[in-house]
Formats: structure tokens, C-alpha cells, sequence
């Protein structure tokens, strides 16, 4: 019977000693899933914070990476904290201000339908025009032509050649997911249809980024200005294209211009006056489809980076006289 109750008791042992086993490998399985599931979620914590920083870091500089160096402002620019390139002549009566960026299908379509009458009202004294040149592209689209093209056509300013520059940058503009302009050479190609506008001096300042900070700063500008989008065009303050039910035409801003000039006691429109900078014909420079710029405007319109004032652009541009 001793021999018996022996035999259990060590059976009950054997089987404690295994139950004591067998909960310690569940404990540690357990343990080592929980370190695992501690280590994947700094892991996606960590991937996380990445993509937040990223997401910070794309909405705080939408206008391109390259812009950490020192402000330098192109030579001549005017404005407050000389953040405007200004054409046509200083004491005219009227002031055009716009809000442009390079790959805005929307303002090639405004330059192509209002570039003619805003030289020729450059040219008889009665309008300057303060230009203002954004990244607004490049934080919907991606790329950095926006930037890179601004640049560029700062660098022109500082050459003498902005506006002949300008217009050679709208007339050949790529389509607006084509970050064509985000290549150098492209921007310096384009150049040769601008007399004298190819020399080391612009190279160097084009590709060195010379003037990427001041670009940046404009896009800071236009943003704490809650500007809808580009272009913004605004005639003596007031926006060009708030009234849809009474937009306005090329012929419509001549008349504007024209008033505002009598009524000031301004000189009548002089045909001997000589040409703005602004109406040089640009060397090679393509001619300007204004057929197409309807389509452009509306493009623009329903893109990612959804411009105000296409539809008043596009329809400016049907009763184009």
C-alpha cells in the first residue's frame, strides 16, 4: 500500500513539475509576442512620424526643396520686400498685378489672350505691370519647373531680358504634368530665343539657384494672401476676374486702363510713344495658339492644382476681339 501511495505521489510530482514546464514555455511565447508586437509598432510609429513629417514638410514648402540659401532678390525688383519684377514705365497711371506660375495651363492661356493688349498699353505709358512668380505646380503636380522656371526668369531680370523671357517661357510651356522646366537645360535652351539673354552670367545663375529663396518667399507671399490660385490678376486692386457675371475681355481692360488714365488727368494714348521692353519680339519665339487657350483654362480649372479665375480667363478669351 506504501509502495502504492509512493508511485502516486511522484506521479502527481512529475505531473506538477510538467504543468510548471509547460506554463513557463506559454509564458515565454507569450513574452516573445509581445516584444515582437512592441518592436513592430515603434517600427510603424516611426514610419508614421515619417510620413507626418513628410506630409508637414511637403504643405510647408509645396514651393521645391531647393531654397535654404539667402534671399537674393533679382536686380530691380520692387514691391514689398521686393518680391515684384516690375515692366512698363514707373509713372503709369495703372498698375496690373499678377500671380503666375510657369506650368499654369490657366495663365498661358491669360498670356496668350491679354499679352498683346497689356504691351500695347505698356508701350503708350498707361499700364506697369507687377509680376509676382509662384510654385503653386510643383506642391500639386510634384517637380520643381515652377521653381526652376522662376529662377530663371530672375536670372532674365537680372540680364535686362525678364519680359521678353517671360513670354518665351508661356508661349513654350509643357504640358502641365511635364516637368519639362525642372530640367536646367531646357530653361537655357530657351534662352537662345532671347537676344543676348545666353551668357555665363545667366547660366551661373541659373543653375546655381540663385534666386530659389526669393521664389520661395513669393509662394509664402501669395499664400498669406489666401489668393484662390493663378493666375491672380488684379487691376489697381481690384480682382480682374471676381465678377463672372460681368467678365472681363482684352478690350474690357484697354477701356479700364484708358478711363483710369483720363480721370487721372493722364495724357491720351500717344502712338509715337516708343515700345516697353515687354513688346520686343522675343528671337524664334513661337507664335501664341489662342485657339487652344479656352481648353487650357479649363484644364486648369479641374486639375489637382484647381486655379480661380480659369473660367473667367476662358471666357475673356471667346470675346477676344
Amino acid at each position: 500500500m506504501s509502495e502504492k501511495n509512493d508511485g502516486a505521489n511522484r506521479e502527481a510530482k512529475r505531473s506538477a513539475r510538467e504543468r510548471l514546464q509547460a506554463e513557463r514555455e506559454r509564458e515565454k511565447k507569450r513574452e516573445k509576442r509581445r516584444r515582437t508586437l512592441i518592436v513592430a509598432s515603434a517600427v510603424v510609429g516611426v514610419l508614421g512620424l515619417a510620413a507626418v513629417v513628410g506630409l508637414i514638410a511637403a504643405n510647408t514648402d509645396s514651393g521645391g526643396s531647393a531654397g535654404g540659401g539667402p534671399v537674393t532678390a533679382p536686380s530691380g525688383a520692387t514691391g514689398k520686400d521686393a518680391l515684384a519684377i516690375q515692366t512698363g514705365k514707373p509713372e503709369a497711371k495703372s498698375t496690373l498685378t499678377v500671380w503666375e506660375d510657369f506650368r499654369c495651363p490657366a495663365c498661358k492661356s491669360f498670356e496668350t489672350n491679354y499679352r498683346d493688349t497689356i504691351h500695347d498699353l505698356e508701350a503708350k505709358g498707361l499700364l506697369k505691370v507687377d509680376y509676382h512668380i509662384v510654385t503653386l505646380i510643383d506642391g500639386n503636380m510634384g517637380g520643381s519647373g515652377s521653381l526652376k522656371g522662376a529662377n530663371a526668369a530672375a536670372c532674365a531680370q537680372d540680364a535686362g531680358k525678364f519680359a521678353a523671357y517671360h513670354d518665351v517661357l508661356f508661349e513654350n510651356q509643357p504640358q502641365e504634368v511635364d516637368d519639362a522646366y525642372g530640367n536646367n537645360a531646357k530653361l537655357l535652351e530657351l534662352a537662345g530665343k532671347v537676344d543676348g539673354l545666353d551668357t555665363p552670367e545667366f547660366r551661373k545663375c541659373v543653375e546655381d539657384g540663385t534666386h530659389n529663396s526669393w521664389v520661395n518667399k513669393s509662394f509664402e507671399a501669395f499664400r498669406a494672401g489666401k489668393f484662390k490660385g493663378t493666375p491672380t490678376v488684379l487691376l489697381n486692386g481690384k480682382d480682374l476676374f471676381a465678377d463672372q457675371a460681368n467678365p472681363i475681355t482684352p478690350q474690357k481692360l484697354k477701356e479700364q486702363v484708358e478711363a483710369a488714365a483720363k480721370g487721372a488727368g493722364g495724357a491720351s494714348p500717344s502712338p509715337s510713344a516708343s515700345p516697353s521692353p515687354s513688346a520686343k519680339a522675343a528671337k524664334g519665339a513661337s507664335a501664341s495658339p489662342s485657339a487652344s487657350s479656352s481648353a487650357a483654362a479649363k484644364s486648369s480649372s479641374t486639375s489637382t492644382g484647381s486655379r480661380a479665375g480659369s473660367a473667367g480667363v476662358a471666357k475673356g478669351a471667346a470675346d477676344t476681339p
